[in-house]
């Protein structure tokens, strides 16, 4: 692969996050206003077990329509399908995809289109594996590999899908690094990660825009490297004959709080020895600002394809989870993101467990009903009256 080492993007300058937004104020091509608040089907179709994709690998029992029929009714308006790819991909040339794996990928956006919600497919857990950065960066034919065999998944899942409606979205992989979750040779090796970073994004779009149909209009997602917010800075945006692009990153702000429980409270209110001691709130409007500058304003769709938090054991817990899920959503929601909740389906308490809805059956785990409802009024109340500052004042 020949690579191309393309100019970033101006420098990232904080704005408040306070200004309104509705619907209305979208730009008119957008898909944010469709893609509202989401769910993340993870640990799901991206579990993986002896370097092969298996949708029960993780613990995980199969989904159903229940399922999708259970996150509409809940209040989502979206659904992210991550789904691993690894072990169901042939030899060179062709790598051809299995069948029977690509016919269950399938079988759940189906799913999700029968039950009106919106869709995003991808390729998830396939970085570090055959789709690996870093051994790209290091051997110029490797590189030259993984860009061919990229090219031929991603024809073959856009062909697939070719005839679906704009319900169902494409984002081209996920939080691609090279080990050191952006903290590696990509700091110190003179931009060549990036620049092979930002050509896959240009063969993800060239491959699926070859397919035809309406794939020749389908909005497609673009990560930043590691979907870190920070490392935007580097991202180009491929170039797309139909326009119709949207830029993903992910946001566990702050991560010791949010994914690893090492603390249990959160915001102003919150005990000083129980809460992590950088910025909150204002940590969260500071990292929706950037992006809103860099892209929003611009006239450029962003979601956040995940954030979430992990259940507690105790009620006082619970409550400044329930309000900083509120407070995420509603600053979102007046930076014009969409945002999607990762569940791995987990019932427990504690780090990594932020099951809210059972994958199989559609119905709430854990004090999931809470939990969403928070959400949902977070992202869709519209009265003049509920503003961030209010959400901020009802704090626990």
């Amino acid at each position: 692969m020949k690579i191309i080492r393309r100019l970033a993007l101006a420098v990232l300058i904080s704005l408040s996050c306070a200004s309104a937004w509705s619907s209305d104020a979208m730009p008119s091509a957008s898909p944010m206003a469709d893609l509202g608040l989401g769910w993340n089907l993870g640990n799901q179709l991206d579990a993986f077990k002896d370097n092969v994709a298996s949708e029960t690998a993780w613990g995980n029992s199969p989904v159903s329509q229940a399922t999708m029929d259970g996150l509409r009714e809940a209040g989502f308006t979206s659904v992210r399908i991550p789904v691993t790819w690894l072990g169901h991909i042939g030899d060179a040339p062709d790598y051809l995809l299995d069948t029977a794996w690509l016919d269950r990928v399938a079988e759940v956006v189906g799913y999700a289109e029968k039950a009106g919600l919106k869709a995003i497919v991808n390729i998830h857990h396939d970085g570090g594996h055959w789709l690996d950065i870093g051994a790209a960066s290091r051997d110029s034919v490797q590189a030259d590999t993984i860009s061919r065999m990229l090219a031929a998944v991603w024809t073959q899942i856009a062909r697939r899908f070719a005839d679906k409606g704009d319900f169902l979205y494409f984002e081209s992989m996920n939080e691609i690094h090279d080990g050191g979750w952006g903290w590696g040779a990509n700091r110190t090796d003179g931009g060549k990660q990036y620049a092979i970073f930002n050509d896959w994004q240009q063969v993800f779009v060239d491959a699926v825009r070859s397919t035809g149909g309406n794939n020749t209009t389908r909005w497609l997602g673009i990560p930043s490297y590691c979907t870190n917010i920070d490392l935007a800075e580097y991202l180009v945006l491929p170039d797309d004959p139909a326009g119709r692009i949207m830029v993903a990153v992910h946001c566990y702000e702050p991560y010791e709080y949010a994914l690893e429980n090492k603390y249990t409270e959160w915001g102003h209110t919150a005990d000083e020895s129980r809460k992590y001691s950088g910025d909150n709130e204002a940590a969260v409007r500071n990292e929706f600002a950037k992006v809103k500058q860099r892209y929003v304003d611009r006239g450029i769709p962003v979601y956040i394809g995940e954030f979430g938090n992990v259940h507690r054991s105790d009620d006082r817990a619970e409550a400044f989870r329930k309000y900083y899920l509120e407070y995420f959503c509603k600053a979102a929601r007046d930076n014009g993101l969409s945002l999607f909740f990762w569940d791995n389906g987990a019932t427990g308490a504690g780090r990594e467990c932020s099951g809210l809805i059972d994958h199989s059956t559609g119905a709430y785990i854990n004090n999931g009903k809470e939990i969403i409802d928070a959400m949902v009024k977070g992202y869709f109340t519209q009265s003049p009256d509920y503003t961030l500052q209010s959400v901020y004042s009802s704090a626990p």
